[in-house]
């Protein structure tokens, strides 16, 4: 006789899925457009067929295209869309400051600077190419930004030519003695050495904040707000690139090298002048709630912003920013 087929069993419904809420997922198609016109760019703008300068090109791509949240080029994106803004106009700009991002970040491995033999989870250009080339390689990128967004940003009537020059003008003093370089050379003087709480603004001032001033100012200036929302947002700027190089400073005491992609510990075996190592961990961590508050304030003044004005982009990316883990 035939046995009865067995009734399958019901199961209950599995629960819907979290919605990811994590920064790569919110703003995946700002980074994917940041990470695609990186390539094109530097495929189109830095490629030289000669295979003289193959280990060069190679160098420059290895150090800009692999890892990076892209946080600065983001901001610098949706200050513009939230100001009424193109993407397209921005974008040569976004991916100019991440080459300087890289370049910096390239120097900065130097053994003569902070000496480090890992960035982003793998080996620092100096340790994959020789010091030698990770120097050009950085050099390049600096001249190869400045291209890019003169060459690059679209002219076609939301840009005029006089927006484009300031700013052209602001990237100069953002990448140089005015901005990440005199931070990057005060920090290095200062290793080691007696420091107060000028000294300590000055270092994060100009290595930390001047790229994220820039970011945001230059992403109002692309969307032709007024000069006063430029400045608001230079000002945004500076208190989130404080309170970023703040939590960088935290983590690299409470993080593990895994988890920053670099070798966590440096700043206290290297003396260097951070907030925790002159305020205390718990005095740094109300710092950063105190700047991201000023922020949120400054993100919730609307009076003569551009008509649509609309800032939870922004405000997402300010939380992202205080809260990161690594």
């Amino acid at each position: 006789m035939q046995m009865p087929l067995s009734q399958p069993q019901s199961q209950p419904p599995s629960p819907p899925a979290e919605p990811d809420n994590s920064y790569e997922a919110l703003f995946a198609s700002s980074i994917l457009r940041v990470n695609q016109s990186l390539e094109r760019f530097l495929d189109k703008q830095a490629y030289d067929p000669s295979p003289q300068a193959n280990g060069l090109w190679e160098a420059m791509r290895y150090g800009t295209l692999d890892g990076g949240k892209r946080i600065r080029s983001v901001l610098a994106m949706e200050v513009c869309k939230a100001c009424g803004g193109q993407e397209n106009t921005v974008l040569p700009t976004a991916c100019a400051i991440e080459l300087i991002h890289a370049q910096s970040l390239i120097h900065d491995d130097l053994p003569c600077m902070d000496n480090d033999d890992m960035r982003r989870g793998k080996p620092s250009v100096h340790k994959a190419f020789g010091e030698s080339t990770a120097v050009l390689a950085g050099d390049a990128l600096i001249a190869l930004a400045f291209g890019i967004i003169s060459k690059e940003t679209p002219l076609d009537g939301s840009v005029s030519p006089q927006r484009l020059l300031s700013v052209i003008g602001d990237f100069s003093d953002v990448t140089s003695i005015r901005g990440l370089v005199n931070g990057q050379f005060v920090d290095i003087l200062y290793e080691g050495q007696p420091f107060n709480q000028e000294i300590l603004e000055y270092i994060h001032v100009y290595k930390t904040g001047a790229l994220f001033r820039f970011s945001m100012g230059a992403g109002a200036k692309l969307a032709g707000a007024p000069d006063f929302v430029v400045d608001r947002f230079v000002t945004l700027g500076q208190k989130l690139g404080l309170a970023f190089q703040i939590v960088d400073d935290l983590l690299d005491i409470a993080s593990s090298s895994e988890a920053l992609g670099k070798t966590a510990g440096k700043d206290q075996l290297q003396e260097k002048a951070t907030y925790p190592a002159f305020f205390g961990v718990e005095a740094s961590r109300k710092q950063v709630d105190q700047l991201s508050q000023e922020a949120f304030t400054l993100l919730e003044e609307t009076a003569g912003m551009p008509s649509g004005y609309d800032s939870k982009a922004l405000k997402t990316l300010v939380g992202f920013i205080a809260n990161r883990i690594h």
